[in-house]
């Protein structure tokens, strides 16, 4: 596969030691729960990296965070999908001498269609986003937080994670592996002082479902069973702090991933939303 050079925006950085902000990476950060999530580690004091495809959303963030909060931000445009990506971010941040306290591994997307649907090509790009990338990034970025004895790190999961699986989706068994390595890597680091959460949330308002092109069979929907960015963002972070395994935010999802936790799997797998196994 082709590689592609990362884009970035430079501002000026201070040496590590003069930085008074703690610094939070957010990949996946021009839309959705990764743009919801700069913004309130922004307006909790923390410098930003932002990492996404769409320079063009970044820059607006950046500037939008400069003029609401005064933070730092710097820009990343990378596609994730490819390879070299993460140890590009990653070597982008030793040359600017900069130290992550707070990683968020946000990015992630769905494929439309079965597995024997698709280009072989196109579930390796999704891998190498849902499973390699993510564990790339924290694998560079957890071992200086040991070292200062402090750091966050918050995966982004899903209830998918937690549920039975849609007919041919690589989607839920991606965020399988996500939500146990998170829970693995969470208990190697008890008593280090870095915490590490999954946060799992069910269906979000976001443009997840219009990238995926089923909008309209999603707004079909009961409204019980969504929720905001906000909320589910603020529950991500609040779970991080107290260093909880997995966070399920909402109600509605709290009792269906308490159902499938003791439900057969036999009942629970027809219980996957019609629109879910039809797209």
């Amino acid at each position: 596969m082709a590689t592609k050079q990362a884009a970035t925006v430079e501002t000026k950085q201070p040496a590590a030691q003069e930085r008074a902000r703690p610094l939070a990476l957010v990949t996946g950060a021009s839309a959705g729960l990764g743009r919801e999530f700069a913004l309130l580690l922004a307006e909790r004091g923390h410098d930003l990296v932002v990492v996404a495809r769409r320079e063009e959303r970044l820059v607006a963030l950046k500037k939008e965070v400069a003029e609401k909060f005064g933070v730092r931000t710097k820009i990343v445009a990378e596609d994730l999908s490819h390879a070299a990506a993460p140890r590009r971010i990653l070597d982008e941040l030793r040359a600017s001498k900069l130290e992550v306290d707070f990683l968020v591994n946000n990015a992630g997307y769905a494929i439309n269609g079965g597995f024997a649907a698709n280009e072989w090509s196109a579930h390796a790009d999704f891998l190498q986003v849902m499973v390699t990338s993510w564990l790339h990034l924290a694998h560079g970025l957890v071992p200086a937080m040991v070292r200062k004895g402090r750091g966050r790190v918050l995966n982004v999961s899903s209830l998918a994670s937690l549920c039975p699986e849609p007919p041919g989706s690589l989607y839920a068994p991606s965020k399988a592996l996500m939500t146990t390595a998170s829970r693995a890597l969470r208990f190697e680091l008890l008593g280090t002082g870095v915490h590490c959460t999954a946060l799992c949330p069910g269906f979000t308002y976001t443009e997840f479902h219009d990238a995926l092109g089923v909008r309209a069979e999603m707004d079909k929907m009961p409204k019980y069973m969504w929720q905001h960015a906000r909320p589910v963002c603020l529950a991500g972070l609040e779970g991080v702090e107290r260093n909880k395994a997995i966070v399920v935010p909402g109600a509605f999802n709290k009792t269906a991933a308490a159902l499938c936790r003791v439900l057969p799997y036999s009942l629970t797998s027809k219980l996957i939303p019609k629109a879910v196994v039809e797209r």
